[in-house]
């Protein structure tokens, strides 16, 4: 097994030339690494590409949005709900929803 890849593990991000990417998995069977983009893509990278890659440990991003496709807008606008830290129990919202 390559050194390289006994440092990496599921949940790790890292960073290539374009956004940030999650390892989502690693199956050294088929040498592959699973990653998911930021913006939600997934993709499986054989090893001889990741070594090429040259892809850098980073940190995750604070915001998960562009992985979850979810805009400002799909929250309804209510920033004051947002902010507020009061998502423990979404069904506190079910009326503000525009079905």
């Amino acid at each position: 097994m390559a050194e390289w890849l006994r440092e990496m593990s599921v949940g790790q991000w890292f960073q290539a030339d374009a956004e940030p990417f999650e390892i989502v998995g690693l199956d050294a069977t088929a040498e592959v690494v699973l990653v998911q983009h930021f913006d939600g893509t997934l993709e499986e990278v054989d090893f001889d590409a990741w070594a090429e890659l040259a892809a850098r440990p980073c940190a995750p991003p604070e915001d998960y949005s562009g992985a979850l496709d979810i805009g400002r807008d799909d929250y309804g606008g209510n920033d004051e709900a947002l902010s507020s830290g009061r998502w423990d129990n979404p069904a506190d919202f079910i009326d503000q929803m525009n079905l």
